[in-house]
């Protein structure tokens, strides 16, 4: 057997694609092409007897049960800590560890007069676990709905072991069992089918075709396995007849198995938000530590001890970080996915929302995704004409109704019809009742129940005696019913040309006449015309039997028919197809004007994948591929010029013959594009392929078939309710609610959160150069320091924390869907433009109304600003009770200090202050605030927040001793005030010019 299976699942050998990886090559089967016997003797089994039960224990013990192997869950613990050890929190946690170790070095020293390092990388710490922890919640219960979806009921097999049926757990099954299927059972592995009658299934959920497939025991030539008509493959389900099979394949060997397998191997990329913070946050550690050594070096070059340029080289790293950002980034996020959330779009990852705002391409699936996998009937065609139906209204109009060729019509599709409707729905629409059947045979039914209503009465008028079932070599159904007016009555449906072969007459009107070429060429037109709309034709006729010759209890023989099956009355055509989801042309138009392409890849047929795409818009109106140039000047497609198709349509074997480079190319320069009958692997080489051109990726879709694809793609997008339980493994978003059209809020959300991020960074960075330069000016001209550490703190992790989160909360500005999708190779989410801004523009205001505040309480208390330089080491000797100020005062050492503390609060206060004008104007990038208005009342709590926090740090009783917090006087809140309003004053100007000249330097500079 081991010889034997590794024939069977070797890979193609010629593949083309030889830069592709071995697990990504085609599965190659060739059971459909043995006879039973070569198929009995590859797997040592009987057709009558099946396995033997020791045989089938033995090959269970060898090669386990037939189950795909669950993909290994990470331990919560785990998965906790590492949300709390990444990214930009790494920063916090080093911070944290050197305000322990400065506290520790003051102890042995005994030179520690309080707390303060301690508590402060206490809080560090807080800040790492709540945010570590939120986002550990947020992925853990995406995952707790994952695994609802996930939980089935056991499916069993009916099982033939030693010549007796028995029915077996699925998962018991081996390689060569012989099983029974019928309608309603769900294939329990890869199947070679022996024996079939009728046997139909529904491949959906591996191919993409809406269409169910007969099957048969017959030995295929196909060279492709999915084009096999003698194959059942593992999780389809059979939609009609019966059929027995030998087991050819099971568990992490089928199919399924393989393309769960190459999805497991995938590498999954970083989100494009991921590279962002990770840049950001390299940039920040540099620039932190650079800083910090260079003022640990200063300080020590000023002649300061050791300790204090460490406390200096923490503080100014400190400050440099802006340690709030972790906090709203994550929360940011959270807010995001809540809001998408409730819209139906559920987020595994927090981080996938951003990315959706950066897709420059949706590779969609057709079926389930673009349409409800749902087959309706879209047109009839009786009386040389063609009928659209409209489900909007009440049923068939009367005129239509009252005429005998509607009415024959419709009473050959009520009984040619095997479908049914399950119980208790009488009083849902017919389209949306649940039906057992074909997808075919389903939309006949709901049909003619919406047409004519009670499909189950009108059948039990008309009694059946008589069945011939559907086959793929006569291509009809027929069957015989008894009339009230007891003569038998014998009506047929099948494939157009096949039943007009059958039809001698036609009914017209009130009458029936003869079909002459005239109405026989009519008749293949509308054929045509409707196939060409990717519909699938059913056509029907009738035959009233002579009640002479076929009396009531005449028994008709079905297996050597005793009764005309040719010279018939043909009737008219029903044609039908998958619709596309209300809204999907919507969403794919806005995708348009966003600058996204969308891009159809489906395993179905190419003129029903063409038909979809120009209902939906991916093919935009008066767009045409080859072959529709071709047929419209009526020449052969290799006679057209490439040059003059405005759209492509390709199909999997061609795909096949092209290089990786060839495929870029085309997808580089075709920007309408459908790829039709392709496999799973040739998914994931087309995801691949607009990779490497540099696109943010996006991949929608519900099949197995699809799952590949939605690992590789940048943000994986599955459905909720027809999604496989593969594809929502292998899927960042899923949408519960199966909309297409939620992909768009999706699109718009993650775009307003690259904004809402980068105005949030602007606002929580423009406070670091005021928190910089004091340490800078202390070291360099020796005054006393201007700004404690702890006010940094309470400034990036108190006032800025509300506010920079509440920016998350600001409505999209008004271009966001007009813009070019981001390009994550220049469009970063932190940019000199934005550091220039936020550092030297709102930074050094903030620094100017900083030091007016300090100097000016300097000196209303008899300091100068000329008598304060180089008098640092004097102000914090514990020793010196008698240092003079500008007017001979002498100042005791705790007198300083409770300046110095007055002084450090009010360039705290100075800041927030000022930074109250720096959050309105982060508002917006571009537009004014008179635009953009005041109405997001998070922020506009945000700043009362702020205040109020301020009030309660200055205010409330102690916080003098526990924080060196001061109240202060009314006159010195005002101080900052004026350079609060020319701040905003200068940024409405500076966004002004931005409109009025889009070109030039200053957008050029500041426009971040």
């Amino acid at each position: 057997m081991a010889e034997e299976d590794k024939n069977k699942i070797e890979t193609e050998s010629q593949s083309p694609l030889k830069d592709l990886d071995t697990i990504k090559q085609e599965f190659y089967i060739d059971d459909h092409k043995l006879t039973i016997e070569e198929l009995t003797a590859r797997y040592e089994t009987d057709i009558q007897k099946g396995l033997t039960k020791a045989k089938a224990r033995e090959r269970y013990q060898q090669d386990g049960p037939n189950e795909l192997t669950p993909p290994k869950k990470e331990a919560w613990w785990i998965s906790l800590l590492s949300n709390m050890f990444k990214g930009f929190s790494i920063l916090l946690w080093i911070g944290a560890v050197l305000y322990y170790i400065a506290y520790i070095i003051q102890v042995i020293t005994e030179s520690a007069e309080s707390l303060e390092e301690f508590w402060l990388a206490t809080t560090l710490i807080f800040v790492c676990i709540i945010t570590g922890t939120l986002s550990y919640v947020q992925k853990a219960k995406s995952e707790r709905i994952i695994e609802s979806f996930q939980k089935m009921i056991p499916y069993y097999a009916r099982v033939i072991r030693d010549g007796k049926q028995t029915t077996i757990v699925s998962t018991r099954l081996v390689k060569g069992d012989l099983i029974e299927l019928k309608f309603g059972d769900r294939v329990p592995a890869d199947i070679r089918i022996i024996e079939s009658n009728g046997f139909m299934v529904d491949n959906s959920s591996l191919t993409g075709e809406s269409e169910a497939q007969l099957l048969n025991g017959n030995v295929s030539n196909a060279n492709f396995y999915m084009d096999a008509e003698n194959l059942a493959f593992f999780s389809t389900y059979v939609v009609e007849g019966t059929a027995k099979g030998i087991v050819i394949l099971c568990g992490n060997n089928t199919v399924i198995g393989h393309i769960a397998n190459v999805t497991s191997k995938l590498k999954e990329e970083d989100t494009p938000i991921a590279k962002e913070i990770q840049r950001f946050m390299h940039f920040i550690t540099v620039w932190a530590i650079s800083i910090g050594i260079l003022f640990f070096i200063l300080t020590l070059f000023f002649g300061y001890k050791w300790l204090e340029a460490v406390i200096y080289f923490i503080g100014i790293t400190v400050a440099s970080v802006p340690e709030g950002l972790l906090a709203t980034v994550t929360v940011s996020l959270s807010l995001t996915a809540k809001r998408m959330a409730s819209k139906n779009c559920l987020v595994k990852h927090l981080e996938a929302v951003e990315t959706l705002g950066s897709v420059s391409a949706i590779c969609t699936d057709k079926t389930g995704t673009l349409t409800q996998n749902v087959m309706t009937v879209t047109h009839i065609s009786i009386n040389r004409g063609i009928i659209k139906i409209d489900y909007s209204k009440r049923g068939i109009p009367k005129d239509i109704q009252n005429t005998k060729v509607f009415q024959g019509l419709i009473r050959a599709a009520c009984l040619c019809s095997k479908a049914e409707f399950l119980p208790g729905q009488k009083k849902v629409h017919p389209l949306r009742r649940k039906v057992t059947g074909d997808a075919s045979e389903a939309a006949i039914i709901k049909f003619s129940e919406w047409a004519v209503g009670n499909v189950a009465a009108f059948r039990e008028k008309y009694k059946k005696v008589a069945e011939i079932p559907f086959n793929s070599t006569d291509k009809f159904q027929a069957s015989i019913h008894v009339l009230p007016s007891n003569e038998h009555l014998l009506v047929m449906k099948g494939a157009p040309e096949k039943i007009l072969e059958r039809c001698i007459k036609m009914r017209y009107g009130e009458y029936i006449i003869d079909i002459n070429e005239k109405l026989l060429k009519e008749t293949k037109e509308i054929i045509e015309k409707l196939g060409n709309n990717g519909e699938r034709v059913i056509a029907f006729c009738e035959l009233f039997l002579n009640s002479t010759k076929y009396p009531i209890g005449f028994q008709f023989n079905i297996e050597q028919p005793n009764f005309p099956l040719t010279k018939l009355n043909f009737l008219g055509i029903m044609s039908m197809m998958d619709p596309p989801k209300p809204g999907v042309a919507e969403a794919v138009s806005k995708c348009r004007t966003a600058g996204i392409r969308v891009i159809m890849i489906t395993g179905d047929h190419p003129l029903t994948a063409k038909s979809i795409a120009k209902m939906v818009g991916i093919i935009s109106k008066g767009s045409e591929t080859l072959e529709d140039i071709a047929k419209r000047k009526k020449v052969p497609v290799n006679k057209v010029d490439p040059r003059e198709a405005t759209a492509l349509l390709l199909e999997g074997p061609d795909l096949r013959r092209i290089s990786p480079k060839k495929l870029e190319y085309l997808l580089y320069t075709n920007k309408e594009i459908i790829f039709a009958r392709t496999s799973p692997v040739q998914k994931l080489q087309i995801v691949e392929a607009f990779q490497r051109l540099g696109a943010i990726v996006a991949v929608t879709g519900d099949g197995v078939n699809d799952s590949p694809a939605l690992k590789k793609a940048d943000i994986g997008i599955s459905m909720g309710r027809t999604g496989s339980d593969v594809s929502k493994q292998a899927a960042d978003m899923i949408l519960l609610d199966d909309n297409f059209a939620s992909i768009v809020t999706g699109v718009e959300e993650g775009r307003l959160i690259f904004d809402n991020l980068k105005k949030s960074i602007t606002y929580s960075l423009a406070s670091n150069t005021p928190e910089i330069v004091p340490f800078l000016i202390s070291i360099f001209i020796g005054i006393p320091l201007p700004l404690s550490v702890v006010g940094i703190l309470f400034i990036d992790l108190g006032t800025n924390m509300w506010p920079s989160i509440s920016l998350a909360y600001e409505k999209a500005e008004s271009d966001i869907m007009q813009r070019v999708p981001r390009n994550p190779k220049k469009d970063k989410l932190v940019t000199s433009k934005l550091l220039l801004l936020a550092y030297s523009q709102f930074g050094i205001i903030e620094v100017a109304a900083g030091f007016f505040s300090y100097f000016t309480i300097m000196a209303q208390n008899g300091w100068l600003p000329n008598h304060l330089i180089g008098v640092r080491n004097e102000w914090y000797m514990n020793a010196m009770n008698d240092l003079e100020d500008s007017y001979g005062q002498e100042w005791t050492y705790s007198k300083r200090q409770i300046l110095n503390y007055n002084c450090q609060t009010v360039f705290f206060i100075s800041i927030v202050v000022v930074q109250l004008a720096v959050l309105i104007a982060c508002k917006t990038r571009y537009n004014s605030i008179v635009d953009q208005g005041m109405d997001n009342w998070i922020l506009n709590f945000g700043l009362l927040f702020e205040l109020i926090l301020v009030c309660f740090l200055l205010y409330f009783p102690g916080m003098d001793k526990i924080l060196k917090m001061y109240p202060l006087k009314l006159q010195w809140w005002l101080l900052a005030i004026p350079f609060a309003i020319f701040l905003f004053i200068y940024d409405e100007c500076r966004r002004f010019w931005l409109r009025k000249y889009p070109g030039g330097w200053i957008r050029q500079y500041t426009y971040y």
